[in-house]
């Protein structure tokens, strides 16, 4: 009786778990890069998740990381079909995932910039290049694998002053976001710090820079920055056609408050050699192999 009993338990078991991984490949899973307060990331990708979901006639679930190794790691690993990627992060990805593929970029992403921005106590003001006066000085990056927040402001520090950023600053720091950068550099935790632009635009428009604290020094040139990428697998998991219907989803996306939050004006087609010359410069810099 026991024993039948045991079996019993187990083949339910056995079928719930069978059900759970059923659904679970049924879903189309999401991420991102965690470059903003997460509550902000949370709120902004629910509304993704429900859209695409409604486009693609598929559940569709975002699920939030602590770092950006860790999205492209959830990506890598097939826990996520589509991640909201920078320019840095994407290559990384693509790189691992054979077949996978950019598929829109925001309109502002074709000419990224990054903003190196100072507390109004160090005397530094806006200039046409970064002033010599920031040697020395205190300065924080965002994530170390952020586009905007490391890899093009180091790709300019170098250019402009022939040295690793350890060696032109006092202290070096990773913020770990663009938020905390302008945070830090706000309060003088650090003297000076790189961001990127959309995030001190949105901040500056919400009324949340405090701009006796903390200004603009200079802006970079233009680059290619964030994307969505997808893996190139989809298609044998949810169906024929399925890349080219998401990518669709992806560039006719057009509410206002959605796009808004990101901050973008709307969607475009990308590829993935729109971002070669991010991935020549991680190599110049030794950021990738």
């Amino acid at each position: 009786m026991l024993h039948s009993r045991l079996r019993q338990l187990g083949l339910s078991l056995c079928l719930l778990l069978t059900s759970a991984s059923a659904a679970m490949a049924d879903t189309f899973v999401f991420t991102a890069i965690p470059d903003e307060d997460e509550t902000k990331l949370v709120e902004r990708f629910r509304g993704v998740a429900d859209y695409l979901s409604e486009q693609l006639d598929v559940e569709v679930r975002y699920i939030p990381v602590k770092s950006y190794a860790a999205a492209v790691s959830a990506f890598r690993n097939n826990q996520v079909q589509l991640a909201w990627f920078g320019g840095l992060s994407g290559v990384q990805a693509r790189r691992l995932v054979p077949g996978s593929e950019a598929l829109a970029q925001g309109e502002e992403d074709q000419a990224f910039q990054t903003y190196f921005i100072a507390h109004t106590d160090t005397g530094l003001e806006p200039g046409s290049e970064l002033p010599e006066a920031i040697r020395g000085r205190t300065f924080t990056f965002g994530s170390k694998g952020s586009t905007s927040g490391r890899l093009m402001p180091e790709f300019y520090l170098r250019q402009q002053f022939g040295e690793a950023p350890e060696s032109v600053f006092s202290r070096v720091g990773f913020s770990g976001n663009h938020t905390r950068t302008l945070r830090l550099v706000e309060a003088g935790t650090f003297d000076v710090g790189a961001l990127n632009f959309k995030v001190w635009e949105k901040e500056l428009a919400e009324s949340n820079v405090d701009t006796s604290q903390v200004q603009v020094i200079w802006k970079t040139p233009g680059y290619p920055d964030y994307q969505w990428t997808i893996r190139g697998d989809v298609d044998q998991r949810f169906g024929d056609g399925f890349k080219e219907r998401v990518r669709t989803a992806l560039l006719n996306l057009d509410d206002p408050e959605l796009l808004a939050s990101f901050p973008r004006s709307a969607f475009i087609p990308a590829s993935n050699s729109d971002y070669q010359p991010i991935e020549t410069v991680a190599e110049e810099i030794g950021i990738l192999d």
